[in-house]
């Protein structure tokens, strides 16, 4: 076993033991019973209990089976115009239908999944923040890097959150009985302060780097990065030179690099390379199958069977579900670009290949993420048990920030070509001389090429404000569809503190 399977044998038999010691202990916000408090109490006794109880808060990352499979990154490629949802026929996956065409209802969508596994995020993340100062043998070094990663966490939470839904209850510590259904939902003009404060508090106290065996763990870096994406989606333009300033710290920190060959990110040994900055973890090694499935999801990644072409027989890949065929606007826009083969693949080039088309079957499917036969897990449902890493945030992207960051806040526009074109260099394109807006311009673009089918595009038409003008014909009205329904469950069980978002 490698260096890097050994780490995720590591960190998933913790994520394992921490399902089944918590899972039945976490709170569904504004919707559950209060069990399980003398359990948790009695838990947080040791550092080794503690650190335990940290890595349940990772856990939740990897959450992908919520009411209807709700794959983060997967279902933002369905919102964009890089892939539509797919599947057998329409009626396969409604909600990632609802959600490609915008045709969204407070009970037609990925929205519950989404928004219970973001509170049970923050509840576990809020629990640490308030017992892990009790624990007598934690060491002070213990208590201050922990909390900065169970900041970390929260504050990605809330950004998931907020970017989602707009008006969304603030909590910052766990709920009482009688506190579940009284809290109101705030701005965002209240809940951005709240991520700022947390990233910044986690940037004092991160490490640089971590060693081998603990991969995985969130980094001064990452804490920097997801800050300047924060404020990037914020879109304030007074902050713009922070922007700047965090990922120049991230590049000047010589903790990452390009790696040399695209194709290598996407490898089981490119995960946790020089070029990742932060990555949710995944194994192969979990053993799941669809008795044990659950609402954790195990700990493989699901969403890999669903890119996958169905009934698939022919070279290179396995057979999967037919989800997000990468759209005929992605393709053609990638037509002659480099990073077109590692981004998408052309089922027509396939020599000897076979699939059942489905659902807006275009005959392109996602690159990136696809399931590789080689990869099939040894154990388990293989459908249930893919290892494949989410590359949260990579180094290019943390480049092309810093550029935008510039430009935007009126610095040095040499600077800010420099760092673009790494990115296109890297792939072999010619270095760019732009100017002024159509710098600007240009570092979009190179956003949607190098970033392509990572979930990133979505939300970049929506605070560029180009949403309407790509996505208008797939149904998008900015005045409903920047924002998600809140579910209606939701609201139901607190209808005196939950407004519905506009046009649902």
């Amino acid at each position: 076993m490698n260096k890097l399977n050994q780490t995720k044998s590591i960190w998933i038999s913790l994520l394992l033991a921490l399902t089944m010691i918590l899972g039945s202990c976490s709170k569904d916000f504004l919707n559950t019973r209060p069990v399980g408090r003398v359990l948790e109490v009695n838990y947080y006794q040791t550092e080794e209990q503690a650190f335990e109880a940290l890595v349940s808060i990772y856990d939740v990352l990897q959450w992908n089976d919520q009411y209807g499979f709700t794959m983060f990154r997967f279902l933002q490629n369905v919102a964009s115009d890089d892939t539509y949802a797919g599947g057998s026929d329409a009626s396969d996956q409604p909600s990632w239908v609802a959600y490609n065409n915008f045709t969204l209802t407070p009970n037609l969508g990925p929205q519950r999944g989404f928004w219970r596994k973001g509170y049970k995020g923050i509840y576990r993340a809020n629990l640490f923040l308030e017992k892990i100062d009790e624990i007598e043998d934690a060491s002070e070094a213990f208590r201050t890097r922990t909390k900065a990663e169970a900041k970390f966490l929260r504050a990605k939470f809330y950004f998931d959150l907020v970017r989602l839904f707009g008006n969304i209850p603030l909590i910052d510590h766990t709920l009482g009985a009688s506190e579940y259904y009284t809290v109101e939902q705030v701005g965002p003009d209240q809940i951005y302060p709240f991520i700022v404060s947390d990233l910044e508090a986690a940037i004092a106290d991160l490490p640089s780097s971590v060693g081998s065996n603990q991969l995985g763990r969130v980094t001064k870096g990452a804490a920097q990065a997801l800050l300047a994406r924060v404020l990037l989606f914020e879109n304030d333009a007074s902050s713009m030179a922070q922007v700047a300033s965090l990922c120049e710290s991230v590049i000047q920190s010589g903790e990452y690099s390009l790696l040399s060959s695209f194709s290598d990110i996407w490898s089981a040994e490119g995960e946790w390379s020089s070029e990742s900055v932060f990555e949710i973890t995944y194994s192969e090694n979990s053993a799941s199958d669809w008795g044990s499935f659950g609402w954790g999801g195990g700990e493989g990644n699901v969403g890999v069977q669903f890119i996958g072409m169905r009934d698939y027989n022919g070279p290179t890949y396995a057979t999967g579900w037919g989800f997000c065929p990468v759209s005929t606007e992605l393709e053609a826009a990638m037509d002659g670009d480099p990073r077109y083969a590692y981004t998408i693949i052309d089922a027509d080039a396939l020599p000897g290949a076979e699939y059942t088309p489905g659902y807006q079957n275009t005959g392109f499917w996602m690159r990136k993420y696809a399931p590789i036969a080689s990869n099939v897990a040894p154990d388990g449902d293989p459908a249930l048990n893919w290892g494949n890493n989410i590359r949260e945030i990579r180094y290019a992207d943390v480049l092309l920030m810093a550029a935008e960051g510039i430009v935007r806040s009126g610095g040095s526009e040499g600077t800010a070509r420099t760092y673009l074109n790494q990115v296109r260099s890297r792939v072999g394109l010619a270095a760019l001389t732009s100017t002024g807006n159509q710098l600007l311009e240009d570092i979009y673009t190179e956003r949607r090429l190098e970033l392509a089918t990572e979930g990133h595009r979505f939300f970049d038409l929506l605070r560029t404000g180009k949403a309407t003008e790509v996505l208008g014909d797939q149904g998008f009205v900015a005045s409903t569809h920047t924002y998600l329904p809140i579910p209606q469950q939701e609201i139901d069980a607190a209808p005196d503190v939950l407004t519905q978002n506009p046009g649902y």
